[in-house]
C-alpha cells in the first residue's frame, strides 16, 4: 500500500508539473501575440490560438481567466486582419477571413464582434463592384451587387450600381428591374433618368425594326419617367410610320414645347401644319403655317394660308 501511495503521489506531482508548464507556455504565446499585434496581426492570432491550447490544457488557477481572455482577443484579431484585406482590396479573401470571424465570435460568446464583422460583408461586395466597374469588368460587377442586394434588400445605392453595370452588359430588361426597385429606395432622381435613357434606346431600336406599336410602347415608358423632346419626336414618327399621322401632331407639339429652339424647329412646324391640313384640321394648319413666315418655308405657307 505505501507503494502505491508514493506513486500516486508521483503521478500528482508530475502532472502538476506539466500543468506548470502549459501554463508557463500559454502565457509566452500570449504575451508572443500582444506584441506581434503591432507588427503583424497573422502571426499574432496564430499565438493567441496556441496560447489557448495551453490554457485549456492547464488545471492552474488563473487558467480559466486566460482562456477567457483568449477567447476575447481572438475573433477581434481575425476582424482586424479581414479589415486590413479589405483595404488591401482583397475582397475575396477579406470575405472569407469576415465568415470566420463571425463564426469564431458566435462560438466564443462575442456578439459585438459577430456583428459587425457580418455588418462589413456587404461593404466589401459594394468595393468589389465598384472596384470592377472601374475596370470595365461589368458581368464580375454585377454579381459583386448582387450579394449586396441579397444580404440588404433596402440598399438602393447598391440597386443602382447593379442596374448600371448591368446595362453595360447589354441586358436591358434586367437593368431596368434593378433600377425601378432603386428608385422605389431613394434613388428616383438618378435612377429615372438611367430608366428613361434605356426606354429611349428600345424605342430606338424597335423603330428601327419597323415594331412601331413597340416602339411607341417604349417611348412612352421614357417619358414616364423623364419626359425629353427626342422621344417625342420618335414616337410622331413612329406614329407617322404606322400611318396615323393626325396622331403624330400632338407628339410634335410637345417636342417643340421641350425644345423650341431645336434645329429642326422650323421643319418640324412644317410637318405638322402640312399634316394638320390633310387631316381636315384647318385651325392647326394656319396656325403654324402663320408660324413660319420669315422662314425658309415662308412662300409655302402663305400660299396654303390663302388655299385655306
Amino acid at each position: 500500500m505505501k507503494k502505491v501511495l508514493v506513486v500516486i503521489a508521483a503521478f500528482v506531482a508530475a502532472a502538476a508539473v506539466a500543468s506548470a508548464q502549459d501554463y508557463n507556455a500559454g502565457i509566452e504565446a500570449f504575451n508572443a501575440g500582444a506584441t506581434a499585434l503591432e507588427t503583424s496581426k497573422t502571426e499574432a492570432l496564430g499565438n493567441f490560438r496556441a496560447a489557448l491550447a495551453q490554457f485549456e490544457a492547464c488545471e492552474d488557477e488563473g487558467a480559466a481567466e486566460m482562456v477567457a481572455k483568449c477567447k476575447e482577443i481572438i475573433p477581434g484579431t481575425i476582424l482586424s486582419i479581414a479589415k486590413e484585406q479589405i483595404n488591401g482590396a482583397d475582397y475575396d479573401t477579406a470575405v472569407t477571413t469576415l465568415a470566420e470571424a463571425v463564426a469564431v465570435a458566435n462560438e466564443y460568446g462575442i456578439q459585438d464582434i459577430a456583428e459587425e464583422a457580418q455588418g462589413l460583408v456587404p461593404n466589401v461586395y459594394m468595393r468589389k463592384g465598384s472596384s470592377l466597374i472601374k475596370e470595365k469588368n461589368f458581368a464580375d460587377a454585377v454579381a459583386a451587387f448582387k450579394e449586396v442586394v441579397a444580404l440588404t434588400p433596402d440598399n438602393g445605392q447598391a440597386f443602382l450600381l447593379l442596374g448600371q453595370a448591368t446595362l453595360q452588359t447589354g441586358d436591358a430588361d434586367a437593368a431596368i428591374d434593378a433600377l425601378k426597385k432603386a428608385s422605389e429606395l431613394g434613388q428616383e432622381a438618378k435612377a429615372g433618368k438611367l430608366i428613361a435613357n434605356t426606354y429611349l434606346k428600345k424605342g430606338q431600336a424597335y423603330l428601327k425594326a419597323g415594331k412601331n406599336a413597340d416602339a411607341i410602347a417604349a417611348l412612352e415608358e421614357s417619358n414616364k419617367y423623364v419626359e425629353s423632346a427626342n422621344a417625342y419626336k420618335l414616337i410622331a414618327s413612329a406614329l407617322t410610320k404606322s400611318g396615323k399621322s393626325k396622331d403624330s401632331i400632338d407628339a410634335y407639339k410637345k417636342y417643340l414645347e421641350i425644345s423650341p429652339d431645336a434645329k429642326d424647329a422650323i421643319d418640324i412646324m412644317f410637318t405638322i401644319a402640312a399634316t394638320a391640313q390633310k387631316a381636315g384640321d384647318k385651325a392647326t394648319a394656319k396656325e403654324y403655317y402663320q408660324k413660319l413666315a420669315g422662314s425658309k418655308y415662308a412662300a409655302q405657307a402663305e400660299a396654303q394660308l390663302k388655299t385655306l
